[in-house]
């Protein structure tokens, strides 16, 4: 019945084999095995392709129930007729029912041309309700050959992307396509490879090297994400719950990450290790706009969402790629519940016309919306810099995070001390000697750092609730959120939704 063989020779898996590798031994039950196509058009018959070319079922990943699908390449180019794509929308619709995540293998030619319209409609089911899951469960979708055409939005409209070297396709229109239209010769690789989408695109959320790290990979991210959007908020990785004040471990390595130049640069991963349980973070969109960090990791066996500044990498600025890795990131959190620690290292957003003309302030105004809009559990640490509007973005109280802290390194002010200098006392260095200028200049910085420059102002304000020592931080991150375990938001105007600056 199932021809591994071919698949085999393509350097692949097949599609049983992968649901295999990714559940749980023997936990897997089919649903829909004797489903077949039922079109007899261009020399096709019906009932002449088993399953209709995909696999559909339920099973379970380190205990955890999830609903799965499988394409079968080896079936007509695992394409997608009326039936398969029905049996996939049944299958999500499954998932919803059962409050449970859905994974998708795809590996597929296409929309089954022999079917006209009836595949189109396949695919529109998949489309709705891959939209009527979205914020309820977690969708996953495993790229694990071609997926090209309208098979693209599925994924596009799932949760996290997953692709693989070497196997991965995702391309709305083909490099045949291209050359025909625009005469421009591009492999398929180049086109819509995994390096391509992971690290160009960010269409891709994790790039892995092959089909056994990609369903590890799988697994971790199953194990730490709750399963339903009413599972989150204090979501447990494992039975049992600490209580705040004990096992209190400060982590004194914090109090020696910030360099003591502000404008060098360190790594956001020796903070984010430092305050997670050890080899928890679960890293997101890694190769995807560097100058942000977002991911998953866990204090004390709470699953949390991670969004930070990164100074290695552009200083930690925000742009229009950020702005869109952040908000999206953010949103996914807030719908399933999952607490947010913001660290902030900000020095503003990207100036310059490249930005401007792409859109800068249509794609930060996303991180604006998406914090506002967020009614999880919201926690600000703001390690140095945090500059004019990226200092509001960052989860700042006036987007109604829950608590801001502050490190005694944190900068708070509508910018840098130099440029401040400059352009407050701009018009009258002009008349200065270059000795003159310099002292002034230096003096007033020297001013500028002493009067702002440091958190007392922003805490003076009730903008930060306290300044705490950096080795602290995850004990108070974690009493945080057990505080605000049964948190209820108060504010609220009654409509049916914002219009987010999409």
């Amino acid at each position: 019945m199932y021809n591994m063989e071919k698949q085999h020779k393509l350097g692949k898996l097949h599609a049983l084999e992968r649901i295999c590798m990714l559940l749980d031994e023997n936990s897997f039950r089919e649903i829909g095995s004797s489903i077949t196509n039922l079109e007899d058009a261009f020399n096709i018959k019906k009932g002449q392709f088993p399953y209709d070319g995909v696999i559909t079922g339920y099973g379970t990943i380190n205990g955890q129930k999830v609903v799965i699908y499988s394409e079968d390449f080896t079936v007509i180019g695992g394409t997608l007729g009326k039936q398969h794509g029905f049996k996939i929308a049944n299958a999500i619709k499954m998932a919803i029912e059962c409050r449970c995540p859905v994974i998708g293998i795809n590996d597929s030619g296409g929309a089954r041309i022999q079917e006209g319209v009836n595949a189109l409609a396949g695919y529109g089911e998949i489309f709705y309700y891959n939209t009527l899951a979205s914020g309820y469960i977690p969708q996953i979708s495993i790229i694990a050959g071609n997926c090209a055409g309208g098979a693209v939005y599925s994924p596009g409209i799932t949760d996290f992307i997953f692709m693989i070297d070497d196997i991965s396709q995702m391309f709305v229109t083909g490099p045949a396509v291209i050359k025909t239209v625009t005469n421009e010769d591009i492999t398929a690789k180049a086109l819509g490879g995994a390096q391509v989408h992971s690290s160009t695109s960010g269409v891709c959320h994790f790039h892995m090297p092959n089909e056994k790290e990609c369903f590890d990979k799988v697994r971790a991210l199953i194990d730490i994400i709750p399963p339903c959007y009413e599972d989150g908020m204090i979501h447990k990785t494992k039975p049992g719950m600490t209580p705040y004040n004990e096992n209190v471990r400060f982590n004194e390595d914090l109090a020696h990450v910030i360099p003591e130049q502000s404008n060098q640069s360190y790594d956001i991963h020796d903070v984010i290790n430092g305050i997670v349980d050890e080899g928890s973070f679960l890293e997101v969109q890694e190769e995807f706009a560097q100058n942000a960090v977002i991911g998953f990791g866990r204090i004390k066996d709470v699953a949390i969402g991670i969004i930070a500044d990164q100074p290695k990498f552009m200083a930690g600025v925000l742009d229009c790629d950020s702005s869109d890795k952040i908000a999206r990131f953010i949103r996914f959190c807030d719908a399933f519940n999952l607490p947010l620690i913001t660290l902030t290292d900000v020095p503003g957003f990207l100036p310059g016309k490249d930005q401007e003309y792409k859109g800068i302030i249509r794609h930060g105004a996303k991180i604006l919306y998406a914090y506002s809009e967020a009614t999880t559990i919201k926690i600000n640490v703001i390690l140095r810099k945090a500059y004019g509007g990226a200092y509001i973005a960052m989860s700042s109280k006036h987007l109604r995070s829950d608590f801001v802290y502050a490190w005694p390194s944190a900068e708070i002010a509508v910018m840098g001390a130099e440029g401040a200098a400059d352009i407050l006392y701009g018009k009258k260095m002009k008349a200065m000697t270059p000795e003159e200028k310099a002292i002034f200049r230096q003096e007033r910085i020297d001013e500028y750092n002493e009067k702002f420059m440091n958190p007392d102002i922003a805490a003076m304000h009730g903008y930060v609730d306290e300044v705490i020592k950096p080795e602290a931080t995850r004990e108070r991150i974690y009493g945080d959120i057990m505080m605000l375990s049964d948190k209820r938001t108060t504010d609220s105007v009654k409509k049916k939704h914002g219009n987010i600056p999409l």
